[in-house]
């Protein structure tokens, strides 16, 4: 009897190695053939343009995302649990969606960008440093004050996207699956992150900086985690007289370390308003960059335009100035992971992506904002 079964299981075994066997066969008939298609000048039978350096690339394109096969690494999907999973995106994927970010998210261009390993992060930062004093030579040197630390702990949620396209686009050699998919995605993650690091609630989503409490307190005087406004001097509007001078109003609330590297961040109709404004002497205050590459300016600062920042209204904090890099926090996953999904919503086949971001106001000194008030 176990000597049935043993040759039951070992038949088995040879029927599955002649089946690879025959695939193997195939696969090198089809190149073969391929490779005299193109020496003649015609397309090859496979569809395939040129030769791709990357087999994993390719593996994930043809494989994965035009037909469901598997033939990539799995990985884990969900940090909370090991047996839901997807596909890792190849490096040139990724890495494209990632350009396209920092190109189209302004806040993420100018904040302090942190790569975590896990879902949650927590930073430690002191409020006002290290006390000190002076002695003589000989004198006794007292205990002074310990640091006091404060946890930074920005609150973050899945940003995720789902574009579809149907299997005969798939299918279609001439359709570029890997730029559609990473374009779709890039500008879906970008449009959801960029509204959510300045306006976002902070539940399951990064904190905004514009949502906590704002006050007109000075750096020494106000509560931990609070930022400091400037007010226009005007209800909805800036003051009649010298309005410029506001301008340097809130560039001089900030302190002097933490303007090298400042950035005015103001959506395209503030800036409109602001454009007009002139000097006694007839100069513009805002000015184009002279070269390729370099920023518009504003009073010397590089101008960032933010369309999710509010339009000038009453009590609307429309303009923020301050050094993001050291002011504002965005963290997230290494890396972006996208789960194919051909029976949903059948004939079209849907990429669910997912990466983890958050953000959070670590440094509340670093930015000021402008409140169009009459104080």
């Amino acid at each position: 009897m176990y000597e049935v079964k043993a040759d039951a299981l070992a038949a088995s075994f040879d029927a599955v190695e002649q089946v690879e066997g025959l695939k193997a066969e195939m696969a090198a008939l089809r190149a073969k053939v391929d490779a005299r298609v193109v020496a003649e000048g015609r397309a090859p039978l496979s569809g395939v343009k040129s030769a791709d350096p990357d087999p994993d690339r390719r593996a994930f394109v043809d494989g994965y995302l035009r037909h469901g096969t598997v033939g990539v690494e799995l990985k884990s999907f969900a940090g909370t649990s090991d047996a839901a999973g997807g596909y890792a995106v190849p490096r040139e994927i990724d890495g494209e969606i990632g350009r396209t970010l920092k190109a189209i998210s302004p806040i993420r261009s100018i904040a302090n960008v942190v790569t975590v390993g896990s879902a949650g992060y927590r930073k430690l930062v002191t409020r006002g440093g290290t006390a000190s004093g002076w002695a003589s030579e000989t004198g006794a040197r007292a205990e002074t004050d310990t640091p006091v630390f404060a946890e930074i702990v920005p609150p973050s949620g899945d940003l995720f996207a789902n574009p579809a396209a149907s299997q005969a686009m798939l299918d279609d050699a001439a359709f570029d699956v890997e730029a559609w998919l990473a374009n779709e995605i890039a500008f879906e993650f970008a449009r959801v992150e960029g509204a959510a690091f300045v306006t976002g609630d902070g539940v399951n989503k990064p904190k905004g900086f514009l949502t906590g409490t704002i006050t007109n307190e000075g750096d020494g005087t106000r509560a931990f985690g609070t930022m400091q406004y400037v007010a226009s001097g005007a209800a909805g509007a800036f003051t009649g007289t010298n309005p410029q001078d506001r301008l340097v109003d809130l560039v001089h609330a900030l302190k002097g370390p933490y303007r090298q590297g400042a950035s005015f961040v103001m959506n395209s109709a503030t800036l409109g308003v602001i454009r007009k404004f002139k000097t006694t002497d007839g100069a513009f205050l805002w000015q184009p960059g002279l070269s390729e590459g370099r920023p518009d300016t504003l009073l010397g600062y590089p101008v960032v335009e933010a369309e999710d920042m509010p339009d000038i209204a009453a009590n609307a904090f429309a303009i923020a100035f301050g050094n993001f890099r050291a002011g504002y926090l965005v963290t997230e996953r290494a890396e972006t992971a996208i789960l194919r999904d051909p029976f949903t919503h059948k004939p079209f086949v849907h990429f669910y992506a997912t990466k983890r971001v958050g953000g959070a106001v670590m440094n509340s000194e670093a930015i000021k904002v402008m409140k169009f008030a009459a104080s």
